[in-house]
């Protein structure tokens, strides 16, 4: 088996895909970085005199070997190698019937919750919405400490996904956390107060975000950054851990080839941008998510994100791969210096994200001991990869796939399907912007060799902007999203061509990363479902969409056990163990950014019960008995009166699919999470255009929107909204 690789020196910078397996200068560290951190607090020469001395003393070996505080969870992913398997038995197939709720803990917000709790020490670290952290106590849920960073709360207008965090990392005494607005922030772990405060931003004109976890190693801080879609250039920093000082930046993506390279590697990486100005419009590959230290080979991967645009005809009309989209990228920890690559879709055109959770293994891979990488991107692929250099081991399809056919093992390009080009007529591609597997962790069990993955089959509307198409023009709108598809015209163009839309479903999985067999799958009613957790006592935990809560058996997929909870629940579980007693624990709290294009979302939590916050936690013999909250009354009222012409009402369309689709949903009809415009009282009505135009209530996180909309705009889009009221309203009474 072989795989496409490809040596590289200062000499010989060519090269599309290749895989880096060695570089002969290092990179000078923070020489072109700009100086941006500017502190609120200054912890002198060495944070610790701020840091916890009583609680969270993790270092790097206590984190490398979590095998020997089973009863922990240490890091995001439990430890290094995030595997997100626990080494617990007390709870199993066959005591698991007599798990109950031990305590549940209030938070307050109605957004989602997708974070990874931490237990260290008898407490449980997590985030909520606005990137608010949380400290309690692991065996009763009593509150020790809150930090809130004081996010504007219409803020999330300038992150692609709401106000969402996914989590904390802890070492030596401190909790960093990554804040919606982009700083980097380390706390004392006993009282939550604040030791330093770093804003992590390179271009406070663009709109970046931060949603996922920092990692710690080797006494610094590691974090990405959000904002692909309002078109941002991707980079990844490393902080002392004690000093928030700045000590390497790896960027993602070239920049501005007019100017001086930041580092080596951005020159390798413009030989592979063709014609345009991307720099301009972005070019994306911000890594939101996965970030993954190795203690083996010092090495740091870094699963990058999409292209900005998506549309790659408008960033790079010139064809190339666009290093570094879609890859996952090894770098020294110590100095951000590249080791190797592997670019999972070159050229990304989709969206199909190489951010997902990325888990460290050893494995026999045809008859040779290997250490591996694996990932389960969203392009449906699921990658074994020799994390010492790159080598591209197996490459399996885990989804429905119809944008490529396979992955050439010789070159280890994805072969695609040149039948389902979208420049010309939109169309249906598998997966979608979701993903075959999005951000929602997957957990592998290295003893049994299979990997359980929540995966969806759910496929893309793709159409590209139809006045790029005319014009051969893109305009960058700072103001909203610039992902080059037809969002102007997205609902009138998804109803025109519903007959051609595949099947969609969600599935939790057992797979063989090797042979790539699917052991087994079990079907959810509904395609966005929780992460997974899987324990040594042969079970798999996951919460979905339905607010039901299951433990399933790791052999043969058998439900074993549920919990309804009455929300939505995206987060992954984790279980730990305090004086002999172990827990499980998980976030509840569904997304309003999922649409309802796709099916009857009549049992899905959020719209049956509404949405709250809480972190759930079990053991057995746990006896809390959750009442069921009223269900929501979804009725739609008598609209007021349509008065718009039918070009006004085009217009009023156009502006919701740009401005408000992504939080009030399809068609105008939410996912119950935010607010279903089809339902307005008369009073909202009387005062929409304060509403959108002026951000009367932006205190509570609806922006104004003055910058891009004018207020006859406000009532185009007020007058759409009343006539998809009118045709729901109408169609439900005629059912």
């Amino acid at each position: 088996m072989k795989t496409h690789r490809k040596l590289w020196t200062l000499e010989t910078m060519r090269g599309s895909r290749a895989l880096l397996v060695g570089m002969v200068v290092p990179l000078v560290l923070g020489a072109c970085a700009q100086d941006e951190t500017e502190r609120s607090a200054d912890p002198g020469l060495d944070g610790r005199a701020g840091a916890s001395t009583t609680v969270a003393q993790i270092d790097d070996a206590r984190i490398e070997n979590a095998a020997d505080e089973p009863g922990t969870w240490l890091a995001y992913g439990r430890d290094f190698r995030e595997q997100r398997f626990a080494p617990l038995t007390q709870i199993n197939r066959e005591s698991v019937s007599d798990l109950g709720l031990e305590f549940v803990v209030d938070v307050p917000t109605a957004g989602a919750l997708e974070a990874t709790p931490l237990v260290v020490d008898g407490r449980i670290y997590f985030t909520s919405t606005y990137s608010v952290v949380y400290a309690v106590d692991a065996t009763s849920g009593e509150t020790l400490w809150v930090y809130d960073p004081q996010i504007p709360k219409d803020f999330n207008r300038r992150a692609c996904c709401g106000p969402i965090n996914r989590g904390v990392a802890v070492y030596e005494g401190m909790v960093y956390v990554g804040t919606l607005d982009g700083r980097l922030v380390a706390l004392n772990a006993e009282t939550g107060a604040e030791v330093w405060n770093v804003n992590t931003v390179i271009d406070q004109e663009r709109n970046y975000s931060i949603t996922g976890a920092p990692r710690v190693a080797r006494g610094k801080v590691f974090i990405g950054n959000g904002g692909a879609e309002f078109g941002v250039r991707g980079y990844v920093t490393a902080y002392d851990a004690f000093s928030g000082e700045q000590v390497w930046r790896f960027f993602t993506v070239p920049g501005d080839p007019s100017l001086p390279f930041e580092h080596p590697e951005m020159e390798l990486a413009a030989e592979t941008w063709k014609g345009g100005e991307w720099w301009e419009v972005g070019g994306g590959g911000t890594v939101w998510n996965s970030i993954v230290y190795d203690p083996e080979f010092n090495h740091l991967y870094l699963g990058v994100g999409n292209g900005a645009p998506w549309v790659r005809v408008i960033r790079s009309p010139g064809g190339g791969d666009n290093l570094f989209l879609t890859s996952i990228v090894a770098v020294d920890a110590d100095t951000g210096e590249m080791k190797w690559y592997y670019q999972t879709v070159p050229g990304d055109n989709w969206d199909y994200t190489a951010v997902q959770d990325m888990t460290l293994a050893d494995m026999r891979v045809d008859g040779e001991d290997r250490k591996v990488i694996m990932q389960a991107p969203k392009n449906g692929f699921f990658y074994v990869i020799d994390r010492s250099n790159g080598e591209l081991l197996r490459a399996h399809p885990y989804s429905q796939v119809t944008w490529a056919s396979h992955v050439d093992m010789e070159t280890g390009r994805p072969v695609e399907n040149t039948q389902l080009d979208y420049f010309d007529r939109p169309q249906w591609i598998l997966p979608g912007p979701l993903g075959g597997h999005d951000w929602q962790a997957m957990a592998f069990d290295e003893a049994k060799g299979v990997v359980y993955i929540p995966t969806q089959d759910i496929a893309g509307f793709y159409s590209v902007d139809a006045e790029f198409k005319e014009t051969g023009v893109f305009k960058r709108n700072p103001g909203t999203l610039n992902l080059g598809t037809d969002m102007r015209n997205g609902f009138s163009l998804v109803a025109d061509y519903l007959d051609e839309q595949p099947m969609y479903k969600g599935n939790l999985i057992a797979f063989d990363p090797l042979s790539g067999e699917t052991i087994w799958s079990v079907e959810h009613p509904f395609y966005w479902n929780g992460g997974v957790l899987a324990t040594a006592g042969d079970l798999v935990f996951q919460g979905d969409a339905l607010g039901f809560f299951s433990a399933y058996d790791a052999d043969t997929g058998e439900k074993l056990w549920s919990h309804n909870n009455f929300v939505a629940m995206l987060a992954p579980p984790v279980t730990y163990e305090v004086d002999g007693t172990q827990y499980v624990a998980i976030l509840a709290g569904g997304s309003g950014r999922i649409t309802n294009f796709f099916g009857s979302m009549d049992e899905v939590a959020t719209m049956k019960f509404g949405n709250f916050g809480r972190l759930y936690v079990y053991a057995l013999g746990g006896d809390v008995v959750l009442q069921q909250p009223q269900i929501v009354d979804r009725s739609i009222p008598e609209p007021p009166e349509l008065t718009a012409t039918e070009a006004e009402l085009k217009v009023g369309e156009q502006n919701y699919s740009m401005l408000c689709v992504g939080c009030h949903g399809g068609g105008a009809a939410s996912s119950g999470v935010l607010p279903d415009l089809r339902l307005l009282s008369p009073e909202r009505h009387a005062i929409f255009d304060q509403i959108v135009v002026d951000g009367a209530l932006a205190a509570t996180g609806m922006p104004g929107f003055a910058d891009v909309l004018s207020r006859d705009e406000a009532e185009y889009v007020r007058q759409w909204i009343i006539s998809r009221a009118i045709a729901d309203r109408a169609a439900i009474q005629d059912d």
